[in-house]
């Protein structure tokens, strides 16, 4: 029979997250739903903070997808081989981003932090940050 109290549900307390996870220039990233937290094998999820008028280094996640859901603020996007792509994304948005895509992430506000979850699409903690100038 299964111990549905020790193989159940987690819940990861907002003071839990772990920041010991890989970062990006510009950006805070902390994790919530990992292995080590919660058992999980197969999703990676956690909070991510653009400052006011701060923008993300180039990068991207290696094979894993990407969901990023904009909880506060307005996000812009860049992708491609120059950043030559752009899309924005406020409170309430959920945006996705492809395996190897290079993105860069920017807060199109100068007065409030983006605040976000992200969920990945496995455990490991790809960032593989590039060397492209950005448009903006």
């Amino acid at each position: 029979m299964t111990d549905w109290r020790e193989h159940g549900i987690k819940v990861v307390r907002a003071g839990e997250l772990d920041p010991n996870t890989p970062q990006t220039p510009g950006m805070s990233r902390a994790a919530a739903i990992t292995h080590a937290k919660t058992g999980a094998s197969k999703l990676w999820a956690g909070k991510v903070v653009v400052q006011p008028a701060v923008r993300s280094g180039p990068h991207h996640h290696g094979e894993l997808e990407t969901v990023i859901y904009i909880v506060r603020g307005r996000a812009r996007f860049r992708w491609g081989e120059r950043l030559e792509y752009v899309a924005e994304a406020e409170a309430g948005d959920f945006v996705y981003v492809p395996p190897f895509v290079p993105h860069q992430e920017l807060n199109a506000r100068p007065d409030e932090p983006v605040e976000g979850v992200v969920v990945r699409s496995g455990q490991e903690p790809i960032v593989g940050n590039l060397d492209i100038s950005s448009p903006e």
